[in-house]
């Protein structure tokens, strides 16, 4: 099934139609500043991507066995590594 021309100019009437000229107008706009910010974003990610790197750091303790927390609720002993 292919869709032609007319049936195109019929489905853009109808939403046309649905949601009005300003609404339609208004969604393109927010359509636009998204993909501005998107590029933007991604033009400052390759700026700074070869910078500074951020690690990631687990908790400061060792965490106990899923039995022996279920028996003690109290939390592990921080460890000094």
């Amino acid at each position: 099934m292919q869709v032609g021309v007319w049936q195109l100019v019929i489905i853009a009437l109808v939403i046309l139609v649905l949601f009005g000229r300003g609404r339609i107008s208004e969604m393109m706009g927010d359509f636009g500043k998204g993909i501005n910010s998107f590029k933007q974003g991604m033009s400052e990610g390759e700026k700074g991507g070869k910078g500074e790197t951020h690690k990631l750091e687990g908790p400061q303790h060792e965490a106990k066995p899923a039995s022996q927390a279920a028996a003690d609720p109290k939390p592990a002993e921080k460890s000094d590594s």
